[in-house]
């Protein structure tokens, strides 16, 4: 009981100083990949660069102690940090406190949900998710991943548009005439070092190389070139009028919203006091309150829309800057520049985002992005609910995407635990990994991580490491801790066209064309789910739990179907002596017995459809003399399939035919008696299998000699009839 709560203890039974080195190199060589990866995944999670590094402390190490695999490397990996954002795009803004405080809660309520699932072994619900809809679903997150990195690739700056597609297509237009050259250099760089050491030996930390050799260049050129001045230093009046405007809009914006949550929660309590009064339709207060919410609302979209013209234009600005000797830079258009006024020929644009720009404190971008400061330090503390909204609230809110992440990560864990448990023979419990995985992310939440699962890359990393236990997953937090302790301004100079690039390396494994092709060939139907998932999965971009959801419901309307229609074939003798379907197997019928196979649980969804397959074999062959049905396929039966069998039973009997069984399991024999359907059917018309029953019906039915060539008897083929 003991080492089922507190797993990890079997590591230490046997285990050695060369077990213990082989887990310290392997802890090292997993933490050199996963700090910069972790920054990097941060970023598409609508977070500052270091929350990688907060999510990349607490989670390895408690997945490894309280999980079964003993080689698995949990942390920030890419779906799930691209779903986190997506989820928490239409709360907050990606970036804000307020952004930060919901992506934490989410990991909180992503762990509560893996947990309650683990503690409960209620693991197979992952089931829910088949195969082809998450392999649709990979592939598409894995382009939209990879392209929402171009931006940072190529230096430019643009507005998110309401689908993925179209910012792209805005990314693209501005790349043609914005591309800031050294920036895509060290993109391009740091890709061809980690593409070219993966090839010369997969065991060089390629990651930790590429940024090594571009934080180093960075720092040596001057990559970064940021200047921080106040308004009245850009000499441009129209530039500055647009800039007040901004933040004008963007005050405006914040009023409005905070007029939003007054009058919804107005609304919501106007509702309760209707309740308890049992008024049952919408009362003058409330619908005068609903007005004013959609006219609040209709105010709030016109101002973003201003806001978002005003950001672009302002983005699309180039200045150059002209200073005297012992005076501040002056930042001017080409359109204001003097005659005669000198420029160093650099071209500075405004930091511009989602917030008011400090008037005293303007950011002007003088060449690439670096991450820039990175605060010292752990930092552990009770998660924050959002500003102005309980964490209960906060948890109702988030709970529907949680659980899709949920399954989402947890698949994507135990995959890859089976995957190597397969190598290392160790036995997996999946409940336990649930735990694990749970526990990971409701502790990391206290040290300010965001959802987390099993990464594919880094526990692949971890093997080739030849890690033994958990051990080494706890080294990797220890030198992540170290980082944040004492390493943190090495990060400084770290361009983010780098951890562009790291993170579209990465999801280049998450791309696998075969699996359509794999679900095609096992059945179109679920090859076809599988492709419709990957489009949805682009379409609805960024919000990717929509195309994952029509995969689902797809997958569950396949299922219906198969169960309203199950399998009924009518059998004959195939060339090897077995009984094989007529019709596939293109064999001719007896017109005196039909051998009826069905396929499926006899219950209430498709109680009716064996009787309308018999009565329509009746039709079809007047001669008919004898049904069979073959029940080997009937695992389970309720009470409308066995008020069908006995309905079926009148039917055929009315018809002057007889009716028999071969092959009913025990529990449906069982249920049968309990009705005592048994007596009715007869217990000389049960048998114990196809064989038996074949025998005796001859006797009944051919005793004359009224069918010499009997294709239940002898193989023949319909061509020949």
């Amino acid at each position: 009981m003991i080492n089922k709560i507190f797993p990890f203890l079997l590591w230490f039974k046997d285990y050695n100083k060369e077990q213990l080195s082989a887990d310290v190199i392997a802890g090292i060589t997993v933490a050199m990949v996963l700090i910069p990866q972790s920054m990097a995944y941060a970023q598409l999670a609508g977070l500052p660069a270091y929350y990688g590094l907060y999510a990349a402390f607490l989670p390895p190490m408690v997945a490894s102690l309280f999980g079964s695999s003993r080689q698995l490397a949990t942390g920030p990996v890419a779906v799930v940090s691209l779903m986190s954002a997506a989820s928490l795009e239409p709360l907050a803004t990606a970036g804000t406190s307020q952004f930060i405080a919901y992506s934490i809660i989410m990991a909180l309520t992503v762990g509560c949900f893996q947990l309650f699932l683990g503690v409960f072994k209620l693991g197979l619900v992952v089931n829910l998710l088949s195969h082809p809809v998450v392999n649709g679903f990979t592939n598409a997150a894995a382009i939209v991943i990879a392209s929402s990195q171009f931006s940072k690739l190529f230096g430019v700056y643009v507005d998110k548009a309401p689908h993925h597609y179209q910012t792209i297509i805005n990314v693209i237009r501005s790349a043609l005439h914005y591309t800031h050259l050294p920036t895509l250099g060290m993109g391009i760089l740091a890709i061809a070092i980690m593409v070219i050491l993966k090839r010369i030996n997969p065991k060089i930390p390629n990651v930790l190389a590429a940024v090594a050799v571009t934080v180093l260049i960075s720092w040596l050129t001057g990559f970064n070139n940021d200047k921080f001045i106040g308004l009245e230093n850009i000499k441009d009046p129209e530039i500055v009028k647009t800039i007040r405007q901004f933040n004008q809009d963007i005050f405006k914006i914040k009023n409005l919203s905070e007029q939003r949550a007054v009058l919804n929660n107005e609304l919501k309590a106007c509702k309760n006091e209707e309740t308890e009064q049992n008024i049952h339709f919408a009362s003058e207060k409330q619908l005068g309150i609903e007005y004013e919410l959609a006219l609040t609302q209709a105010r709030i979209d016109k101002t973003k829309e201003a806001a978002h013209i005003k950001r672009e234009a302002l983005r699309l600005v180039h200045f150059s800057i002209s200073q005297n000797p012992g005076s501040p830079p002056v930042f001017y258009t080409e359109s204001t520049l003097p005659d005669g006024r000198k420029t160093n020929g650099d071209k500075w644009r405004i930091k511009i985002s989602n917030q008011a720009l400090d008037l005293k404190n303007l950011k002007m971008i003088g060449a690439g992005a670096v991450v820039g400061d990175i605060p010292k330090g752990l930092k552990i503390g009770i998660p924050k609910a959002p500003e102005g909204i309980s964490y209960f609230s906060a948890f109702l809110q988030l709970l529907p995407f949680a659980i899709i992440i949920s399954l989402l990560g947890f698949m994507e864990a135990i995959a890859i635990a089976k995957s190597m448990a397969a190598k290392t023979g160790q036995k997996l419990d999946p409940n336990q990994e649930l735990i694990g995985q749970g526990l990971a992310n409701i502790i990391g939440s206290f040290g300010q991580s965001y959802a987390v699962s099993g990464s594919f890359s880094r526990s692949a990393v971890n093997l080739q490491a030849n890690a033994v236990t958990g051990v080494s997953s706890v080294i990797t937090s220890i030198m992540v801790a170290l980082t944040l302790l004492f390493f943190t301004p090495l990060l400084y100079h770290l361009p983010q066209a780098v951890l562009a690039a790291v993170i579209m390396m990465a999801v280049i494994g998450l791309v696998n064309t075969s699996g359509f092709v794999h679900a095609w060939k096992a059945k179109r139907s679920e090859g076809i789910i599988s492709f419709i998932s990957f489009v949805c999965t682009l379409y609805f971009a960024p919000h990717l739990e929509e195309g994952i959801m029509v995969g689902v419901l797809l997958t569950f309307g396949l299922f219906i179907y198969k169960h309203l229609r199950p399998r009924v074939a009518l059998l004959s003798r195939s060339r090897d002596e077995s009984l094989r379907d007529a019709v596939r197997a293109g064999l001719r019928e007896c017109d005196h017995i039909a051998v009826v196979r069905f396929d499926g649980s006899l219950i209430f969804t498709n109680a009716t459809f064996l009787e309308d397959k018999v009565l329509e074999y009746i039709a079809e062959k007047p001669d008919l003399m004898h049904v069979l049905i073959a029940s080997s396929g009937i695992n389970d039966i309720d009470a409308s399939g066995e008020d069908a069998i006995s309905i079926l039973i009148d039917t055929v009997r009315g018809s002057g035919r007889e009716i028999s069984f071969c092959g009913l399991k025990e529990e449906v024999i069982a249920v049968m008696e309990r009705t005592h359907l048994i007596n009715k059917l007869g217990k000389e018309n049960i048998y114990s299998d196809t064989r038996a029953a074949l025998e005796s019906i001859y006797k009944q039915i051919h005793s004359r000699g009224n069918c010499r060539d009997c294709p239940l008897k002898n193989y023949m083929p319909r061509e020949i009839r």
